[in-house]
């Protein structure tokens, strides 16, 4: 099976997996996570363009797990990470990672953050190596394994 098959597979039994858990994620820690999350995919390359903004955008609006809140807010707190790492991506990366951390307590959040990563990741059918580096980064600000997720 080639790798982006792997991923793609991996990243559609990671979004089942983010379903069964969705009456757990309602935080406002697993919300500041996620945002921050898809904020950093988004700019893994350095540059965020509209069809990045979009998946995002897309993602905010469809994905069952993040419907447990408001649509609005979670993208002005996108959008905010992002402002963050197109300032200046090395200083805003410190601070976009401190509301990933947020979610390491919750070890199921955790976990949960770094699958939406990866989902991002791979919504554009190229899943590549600037986003796998930042969502392998994010897993060990989460303390978690990036083998455990094929990182």
């Amino acid at each position: 099976m080639a790798l982006w098959d792997r991923f793609k597979e991996s990243a559609s039994q990671m979004q089942t997996q983010l379903v069964a858990k969705k009456n757990d994620l309602k935080s406002g820690a697993f919300r500041d996570a996620c945002m921050a999350m898809c904020a950093l995919v988004a700019a893994a390359d350095g540059t965020v363009d509209p069809s990045e903004r979009q998946r995002v955008a897309q993602l905010i609006s469809t994905n069952e797990v993040l419907q447990n809140f408001p649509a609005d807010d979670l993208r002005r707190r996108f959008e905010e990470n992002l402002a963050k790492l197109t300032t200046d991506f090395a200083f805003g990366k410190v601070s976009v990672l401190q509301e990933v951390a947020k979610a390491k307590k919750k070890p199921a959040e955790a976990r949960a953050v770094v699958q939406i990563g990866i989902v991002i990741g791979g919504a554009d059918g190229d899943f590549d190596k600037t986003e796998q580096a930042v969502v392998r980064e994010a897993c060990y600000t989460l303390d978690l394994p990036p083998h455990e997720f094929d990182l």
